[in-house]
């Protein structure tokens, strides 16, 4: 998670999402309904659903949206038995990917992940190849000129774990996952809404990538999130911020 490219980065992801909003709105749809499904319709008493509906709101789905996929989960009414899968392995360069799915035929999945890895001369690794390299956290950045002592403040007392300063001068509000959302309410109610949040990967070493390589794990990554079974992909590349302005200008 170094600094230099982590502001362009969520610029061109926050890009890349909006040019495929439909696609994620199936995904999360997929992922109310399996959560109300595992642990009852019921966010106070599911967390994992909880946490589904606050990426849903943050994506803009309506409400009457997400309602009907908990109650579609919650009674049953969804045939479609998905395992939840985690494939790993290798992008252009050295770069460690993590890619988590849902899933109703996993020989299907397989067979069209590796087939993403292969064409951008990646490599699908076996599990447990590169799952070490990664943590879960919840993750809250900010913009260039946020107070850090206001940031401080609020996010400490709700709990998070760390604030941490970007090169470029924007800031991460680092959680555990399961006070994320309580730090997220927290800071909102403070005024102080993030320019994204979520609760991710989190790398433990990067790798720094030139222009070639950029572009290529970008596509790679472009084309496994393409896919309809796989609802996240997570890296340890380091992008070239001239290429992600480029591609976002």
């Amino acid at each position: 998670m170094a600094g230099h490219s982590k502001w362009a980065n969520i610029k061109h992801r926050k890009a890349a999402q909006d040019a495929k909003r439909g696609k994620i709105f199936t995904k999360i749809i997929r992922e109310l309904v399996v959560a109300a499904k595992l642990g009852g319709p019921d966010p106070n008493d599911n967390p994992r659903l909880r946490a589904v509906m606050d990426k849903a709101l943050t994506a803009n789905m309506k409400k009457d949206t997400i309602e009907r996929a908990i109650e579609r989960g919650a009674g049953g009414g969804d045939d479609n038995n998905y395992e939840e899968l985690t494939y790993e392995g290798y992008g252009p360069g050295g770069v460690a990917m993590y890619v988590e799915v849902m899933t109703d035929n996993r020989n299907r999945t397989v067979a069209e992940v590796r087939h993403a890895f292969n064409k951008f001369g990646g490599n699908l690794g076996t599990d447990g190849s590169v799952a070490f390299l990664f943590s879960k956290q919840g993750i809250l950045s900010y913009a260039p000129g946020t107070s850090e002592e206001q940031l401080m403040e609020v996010a400490l007392e709700a709990g998070a774990e760390d604030i941490v300063e970007q090169d470029d001068g924007s800031f991460e509000v680092r959680t555990a996952p399961d006070t994320y959302l309580d730090v997220k309410e927290a800071l909102v109610e403070a005024g102080l809404e993030p320019d994204n949040a979520e609760v991710t990967m989190v790398p433990a070493t990067t790798v720094d990538l030139d222009r070639d390589g950029t572009e290529s794990n970008l596509k790679l990554i472009d084309m496994l999130e393409d896919l309809d079974d796989v609802q996240n992909v997570y890296s340890n590349a380091e992008f070239d911020d001239e290429v992600l302005q480029e591609l976002n200008a």
